[in-house]
């Protein structure tokens, strides 16, 4: 049975709206934080909430797919064999406890392997970036052009500086020199807002040395639908069940970091 991808991206669309308002309902009230991995990489029940409200959606609505989430309520998957949502409940969630502000909801759909949904909701500042494979990509349904290239001494690039002063990070020097050679960084502290602004053209490229698939998937399927490219930092197709150095940018800006910089053998 064929799917419809358009029905489906609606009632995905549906279903972050909803569980965008049950985000800014807990503002109200204090949240209780802890920490995962590191003292700085920081959950909330609001997380985690958020995670099986999708869940649970899918669940009941497509009881055939699988899922892929960041919180842990559902097994590990150990492929992308049939059709997958990877799903990051609150991505930027330091900017959820610290700011209230600069956190998204992303949401990916894969089949067989391949992206056919993206969408990526900036909460606060009630924008959907969203895209259906060879159908474009949008922002709250206004068509995105394809992006325009911009020099490497002119463009702009989306980067945590903790990544340039952390002695036991391999890339240091090479990103250190990237961002001699550009115009500026800027660092929004969500990689899925990041990206998406790569894909809107606020952007011209970003770059993590660290980032799990529910960080990049949506991303990924709007960058392919302005013609950006998204990849390792070796140039390699990005692992959607594994973390990744991921770097994306417009094709000729993403070719030269990764040629000239991220890409050399350390």
């Amino acid at each position: 049975m064929s799917i419809d991808w358009l029905e489906l991206e609606k009632t995905a669309r549906n279903w972050i709206y909803e569980a965008a308002s049950l985000i800014k309902q807990s503002l109200a009230n204090p949240i209780q934080i802890e920490s995962k991995s590191n003292p700085d990489d920081l959950v909330t029940e609001v997380d985690r909430a958020v995670e099986s409200f999708f869940y649970h959606k899918i669940q009941k609505t497509y009881p055939k797919h699988l899922f892929l989430g960041e919180e842990g309520v559902a097994e590990e998957l150990d492929s992308l064999k049939g059709t997958v949502w990877i799903i990051d409940p609150i991505d930027g969630t330091m900017n959820f406890v610290h700011q209230r502000y600069n956190f998204a909801i992303s949401v990916a759909v894969y089949h067989e392997g391949v992206g056919m949904v993206g969408l990526i909701y900036d909460v606060m500042n009630d924008e959907l970036f969203h895209a259906i494979r060879d159908q474009g990509a949008y922002i709250n349904d206004e068509e995105l052009v394809p992006v325009k290239e911009r020099p490497l001494h002119e463009s702009i690039i989306g980067l945590n500086a903790k990544w340039l002063v952390q002695e036991k990070n391999p890339y240091r020097n090479p990103l250190k020199a990237l961002v001699r050679d550009v115009r500026s960084i800027r660092s929004y502290g969500s990689a899925a807002i990041e990206i998406a602004y790569v894909a809107a053209d606020r952007l011209d490229g970003y770059i993590s040395v660290n980032l799990s698939p529910w960080d990049y998937a949506a991303g990924v399927i709007l960058l392919e639908e302005v013609g950006c490219r998204a990849s390792t930092f070796k140039g390699e197709h990005l692992d959607f069940l594994q973390k990744s150095t991921v770097i994306v940018g417009k094709p000729d800006l993403h070719k030269e970091m990764v040629s000239s910089y991220v890409g050399e053998e350390l």
